[in-house]
């Protein structure tokens, strides 16, 4: 069975530092792109993917976290991660992970697994 299982959200002041993980079951990480996303309180999940690690060990990251968040994985772990730093109060979010079988997905309807969130807060 295929799943997808973040943790590591939590409450966290303006300008401090969350590191969420994304464990899969059911398949290996090694030739899936790997995404994140977010659905802030009150909007939809935004269509396009937050930041990418793509198979080949290449990343994407959209404008609105470029330089505050950094996507990484551990194949042998089949796990992985978002280190966002300098958080802001815009940031608060559920955010998912999701994996792409042809690896080079952007918008969450070209993605195959999801994840069912967690919740991240940002105060201010």
């Amino acid at each position: 069975q295929v799943q997808l299982v973040e943790s590591g959200g939590g409450l966290v002041q303006s300008g401090g530092s969350l590191r969420l993980s994304c464990v899969a079951s059911g398949f290996t990480l090694d030739y899936y792109g790997m995404g994140w996303f977010r659905q802030a309180p009150g909007k939809e999940r935004e269509e396009g993917v937050l930041c990418m690690s793509l198979y080949d060990g290449s990343t994407y990251y959209g404008d609105s976290v470029k330089g505050r968040f950094t996507i990484s994985r551990d194949n042998a772990k089949n796990t992985v991660y978002l280190q966002m730093d300098n958080l802001k109060p815009d940031d608060t979010a559920v955010y998912y992970c999701a994996a792409d079988s042809a690896g080079n997905a952007y918008y969450a309807r070209d993605f195959d697994y999801w994840g069912r969130g967690t919740q991240v807060t940002v105060s201010s």
